[in-house]
């Protein structure tokens, strides 16, 4: 989901284990942008290689796979 879906659309926070992330969500945190952030840690900024790249959060375990 990129940064303006999710401006669009709320993601529950710590919901899944895996999100599938795009460029567009660069640079990567956790929780994203469009999580709430209300029963989530504080948002934490994740080194992801940009290509084919993933990234776990030290806090939560979510698993971030850098796609197309």
């Amino acid at each position: 989901m990129s940064r303006s879906d999710a401006a669009v659309t709320s993601i529950p926070a710590n919901a899944e284990n895996r999100y599938e992330v795009t460029r567009a969500d660069l640079p990567l945190s956790c929780p994203l942008p469009g999580m709430a952030l209300w029963n989530s840690h504080p948002r934490v900024y994740l080194p992801i290689i940009e290509d084919g790249g993933e990234s776990v959060c030290p806090y939560c375990g979510a698993h971030y796979v850098l796609g197309d």
